[in-house]
């Protein structure tokens, strides 16, 4: 992975997770002083519209990296972060399906499984990825 791909991977975290992170607090968390607002935070339709316009560069970037490291990784058998990379593989498809089924869905039952698995998947997406991070890296041996 070139350092332009590792920083752009780092940034789309950044921005999607960042946003979805105070978009879920001011959504479940803040209160709004007005007891018949539709939003609990003026910022927070702004929030969620910077969070999805922002995935795709997300999606994106997990594609740019997936043949040049993750694939590599699996298939030369890296011994080095394979349990948090093995994380962040089996959450990223739930994560993303349900982000937009959860924009596209009218139901409202459709709705709240959606919110949960998005919820879960990234959560543990966000936590995959700061392991895969702070886990030491393999070293080569220069024997």
């Amino acid at each position: 992975m070139t350092r332009l791909e590792a920083w752009l991977l780092h940034l789309a975290n950044l921005l999607v997770g960042g946003t979805g992170l105070i978009y879920a607090w001011m959504r479940y968390f803040a209160t709004a002083d007005d007891p018949f607002a539709m939003v609990n935070h003026p910022w927070q339709p702004a929030t969620q519209h910077l969070h999805v316009l922002a995935a795709p560069l997300l999606v994106f970037a997990i594609g740019l990296i997936w043949k040049a490291h993750a694939w590599a990784g699996f298939r030369l058998r890296v011994a080095a972060r394979w349990a948090s990379g093995l994380a962040l593989l089996a959450t990223a498809g739930p994560m993303v399906a349900s982000g937009y089924l959860l924009q596209t869905t009218t139901a409202p039952a459709w709705r709240q499984a959606w919110l949960a698995i998005h919820l879960a998947a990234s959560a543990l997406w966000l936590a995959g990825y700061l392991a895969h991070q702070l886990s030491p890296r393999q070293r080569s041996s220069t024997t």
